[in-house]
């Protein structure tokens, strides 16, 4: 999304700034991805009617630069101990454990610094700020990495296994359509519903990405394959097998799609952007 890298490079352009912590910043979020968080939020608003302003790309950059602290950091030898991440060297492979630490620490506070100057209203913006916070902290994808590391050689059951990544992947998809919703103004029910999306399609999410560490290829997934199992790691595939987690992958994009359905019946909404993204997620 070249709109999305405008606002990155605005941003992380002032001569003041550190040159060592903003080239390893930069490092990690021009490394590519799907951009799929910022994406889903977009698409949602322009589903509510909504044309795409500036301020509104600057919301969707707040979700993706945390999301690529989230990242930075879980490639730690102290975490999940990677070399590689979407396809190049990891941020501490190149500027060391202690810089991508720091990177990742600024990545995970500059959105708020980033948010808190959108030209929305005050009340619209306090409301964002509240959900990315709940999204990514205590409440949130942190504590969901510290359950995910506290659940390695452990049979978990299915519940916490659900739990982990709730927090660890859910709160973060749900970020997009619930700002989406409150940038758009709509009702409490309607946001209702679009946090159940965005948690349902947040644990399709985790399953698919579970279901590729076992059956796809490096340069499919631009990471190493096959650590989840080596890690001993508790994941859908492990606990379902690779035909229970497509399953439940197919299980979770279904109930997406009714939810779908659901807000359409409930607001002016135009789902069929949002449904290819989710679809998207499938496996055959």
């Amino acid at each position: 999304m070249s709109e999305l890298t405008a606002i990155f490079a605005d941003f992380y352009g002032a001569k003041s700034l550190v040159a060592p912590l903003n080239e390893s910043i930069q490092y990690s979020i021009k490394a590519g991805g799907k951009r799929i968080r910022p994406i889903l939020l977009l698409e949602t608003l322009q589903g509510f009617g909504i044309d795409i302003l500036e301020e509104h790309l600057k919301v969707a950059a707040t979700v993706e630069l945390i999301h690529t602290s989230s990242l930075i950091h879980d490639d730690l030898p102290a975490m999940d101990n990677d070399d590689f991440r979407r396809g190049k060297p990891t941020n501490h492979k190149i500027f060391g454990e202690a810089q991508a630490i720091l990177a990742g620490d600024a990545l995970l506070l500059d959105p708020y610094l980033l948010l808190a100057n959108v030209a929305l209203a005050p009340s619209i913006v306090v409301s964002l700020v509240k959900e990315l916070a709940l999204a990514s902290g205590s409440y949130g994808m942190v504590a969901g990495q510290v359950l995910d590391m506290a659940g390695e050689n452990q049979a978990l059951t299915f519940a916490q296994l659900k739990q982990i990544h709730a927090l660890k992947t859910g709160k973060m998809l749900t970020f997009p359509f619930v700002a989406a919703g409150i940038i758009a103004e709509q009702s409490d029910e309607v946001i209702s519903q679009l946090r159940h999306l965005g948690e349902t399609v947040g644990q399709a999410f985790q399953i698919r990405d579970d279901i590729l560490d076992v059956t796809a290829t490096f340069a499919e997934i631009g990471k190493t394959p096959g650590k989840d199992e080596v890690a001993d790691k508790s994941t859908y595939v492990k606990l379902l097998g690779l035909a229970g987690a497509k399953a439940e992958l197919a299980e979770n994009l279904d109930s997406a799609e009714n939810i779908l359905q659901k807000i359409s019946e409930k607001a002016t909404f135009t789902s069929e952007n949002v449904l290819k993204q989710i679809e998207r997620l499938r496996i055959d």
